[in-house]
């Protein structure tokens, strides 16, 4: 890598990211189970046939509060929903608290009560927890990490390496809330109909799901980078091409009209309570019919399916616009809307 410093770029979610995980992390103490590159660990469990699911994550977003929601509901939801990805029963939970120096009391207890609330909805537990304080001036209020772990039944395995051709692209939900929420905010703009995050526990919609399609490939959360660096990842991981249709995508007016007026391409904003699903294609309408079912998947839709990657060129990801023609859906490059998560 031949950047000097760290970039804004390099918490994206896009290339820039995908390069100093690659290239920095990786490439100094990548294991086995980093490589797998799905958002939660999978590792052995002392019951024998179960195993472990962990992820970790940490939230930095500015401003602290905004319509939908907060960091704390953020950090809660960021990690159950990793964890669950997996197929596991999300069960515990770590919060890390990074204190600047004078930040007000009432916006911390606010804040925890959204955490406890949060994670009373999502079924899991907070055990074990850190606090530190810098100096005022030296971290932007506060900062929050959060560490889940859960059991995978035995015979359950999910990898956004099983992607194969024919399946089914699924999305629980309408794109680019979470993202044109915070932006809106930061800002300071406002529009006809209201944008609110759309940060969400989503364990027991994927729960749903894997009871109507129990052949499911995987699941993925769009944060950081969007649905486009979510399929990349994926085509990447499973050797494929995605092609989705742009017109099937549910995308609020509102936040069409904001993209536009913003200059913002929906499928690189961030979400937070939306979830990819790929599963076989005679599986899927169950697996629709599933997501409409739960409070949070009542607009979810199938978008598109996992095609044959041409060998000379690799696996790319695919729009089909409203037009008919096919366009490259690129990862995210840079940093579009910076701490959003």
């Amino acid at each position: 890598m031949n950047d000097e410093t760290v970039l804004l770029g390099h918490g994206s979610g896009g290339t820039m990211m995908k390069r100093i995980i690659d290239e920095v992390f990786a490439a100094t103490y990548g294991s086995e189970e980093l490589a797998q590159g799905n958002d939660a660990a999978v590792l052995p469990a002392p019951a024998p046939g179960e195993r472990l699911a962990f992820s970790t994550d940490t939230f930095v977003v500015t401003p602290h509060f905004f319509p939908g929601g907060n960091i704390g509901r953020l950090a809660v939801c960021g990690t159950v929903n990793d964890v669950a990805t997996s197929g596991a029963h999300v069960k515990y939970l770590s919060v890390g608290m990074v204190l600047e120096e004078g930040f007000p009391m009432d916006d911390l207890r606010r804040i925890c009560a959204t955490i406890a609330e949060t994670a009373r909805e999502a079924g899991v537990h907070i055990v074990t927890g850190d606090t530190k304080v810098v100096n005022r001036g030296h971290g932007d209020g506060i900062y929050i990490n959060t560490a889940g772990v859960g059991l995978i039944p035995e015979g359950r395995d999910l990898s956004g390496a099983y992607c194969k051709p024919g399946d089914a692209i699924l999305v629980s939900g309408t794109l680019g809330d979470h993202g044109i929420a915070i932006m809106s905010q930061r800002e300071n703009l406002s529009f006809t109909s209201p944008i609110e995050s759309d940060a969400a526990p989503l364990n027991r919609l994927i729960a749903d799901v894997l009871a109507a399609a129990p052949d499911t490939r995987c699941f993925r959360d769009p944060t950081r980078g969007g649905l486009a660096s979510t399929l990349n990842e994926l085509a990447e991981q499973s050797g494929v091409d995605m092609a989705i249709r742009e017109d099937d995508v549910p995308v609020k007016d509102a936040v069409r009209g904001a993209c536009e007026m913003l200059g913002y391409d929906v499928f690189q904003v961030a979400n937070e309570g939306k979830m990819v699903c790929v599963v076989p294609a005679e599986q899927a309408d169950a697996a629709l019919a599933a997501m409409r079912s739960n409070t949070y998947g009542s607009d979810a839709a199938i978008i598109g399916q996992v095609e044959e990657a041409k060998p000379e060129r690799g696996p790319k990801v695919f729009l089909e616009t409203g037009f008919g023609s096919r366009r490259i859906l690129d990862m995210l490059v840079g940093e579009q809307l910076p701490r959003i998560c």
